[in-house]
């Protein structure tokens, strides 16, 4: 996703002014009413508890009910896509997500219901502006949306460097709508085995959140740093935290918890 993290350099006005002659080839995000509903109670009900072992969620409370929302989560799977709405939305928080992803997480089965579920792929081969102006949309919107700010899928759990594209987008929709309030959750996905199959273990770790408004002041190119900074200590603490409950899952919780 290098393209798309390096076009967020553009100014707050360049990611919201949209000329008139513009043509804007994109697919916006869309929330199906019918299929989230279905789609939720199949995964919530049926797929997710009887593909997985055993399922710890942690945090839950940290999830905001309204307000602009963006979930930052570790990526180790293309199951975090399914997991994230089971973990914190419509029947944790009452809200629908909002995805951006890679056009390679939009394929097959998952990638027909993440786009009929907020979901919004980005290709990294054309220019990304359209889907960037679109992310501060949705945030400016007060809508949960899931940007994976490592980039990538990694599956050795470990934090890898975050992209700075998710701070600049929440500066940038902080900055032309001061007083939004916008919150960056760090959410921590792990599970007992590299490529999760059947009976696989998952471990869901979510923080309490990041306000945005606090690296307003300043710089807006030093201040995404020292956002990027900080979420990336808050990632590797609740990285540390999951390792500590897999190598000792009778007395860990109590440590961390």
């Amino acid at each position: 996703m290098k393209e798309f993290y390096s076009a967020s350099t553009k100014s707050p006005s360049q990611l919201t002014n949209i000329s008139k002659n513009s043509k804007v080839v994109f697919s916006r995000s869309q929330v199906s009413p019918w299929l989230t509903s279905l789609a939720y109670s199949l995964g919530h009900n049926v797929v997710i508890p009887m593909y997985f072992a055993k399922i710890d969620i942690l945090g839950q409370e940290n999830i905001p009910k309204t307000g602009p929302v963006i979930l930052a989560p570790t990526h180790r799977s293309r199951w975090d896509s399914l997991l994230l709405p089971y973990a914190t939305g419509r029947y944790v928080s009452g809200r629908d997500l909002r995805f951006m992803v890679t056009s390679s997480e939009c394929q097959g089965i998952q990638g027909w219901l993440v786009k009929r579920m907020g979901g919004f792929p980005v290709d990294t081969q054309k220019p990304a502006i359209a889907a960037l102006r679109h992310t501060v949309e949705l945030i400016s919107q007060g809508e949960m949306l899931v940007i994976y700010p490592e980039g990538d899928i990694f599956r050795d759990s470990k934090v890898h460097p975050l992209k700075s594209g998710v701070a600049r987008l929440a500066l940038s929709a902080e900055h032309l709508h001061l007083g939004l309030d916008i919150k960056i959750i760090p959410v921590a996905i792990n599970y007992s085995q590299p490529y999760p199959n059947w009976g696989t273990d998952v471990n869901i770790q979510i923080a309490e959140p990041i306000k945005v408004q606090d690296y307003i002041p300043g710089c807006l190119k030093q201040n995404a740093k020292k956002l990027i900074a900080d979420l990336t200590n808050r990632l590797q603490q609740l990285s540390n935290q999951q390792s500590k409950i897999i190598s000792h899952p009778a007395d860990s919780l109590h440590e961390v918890w």
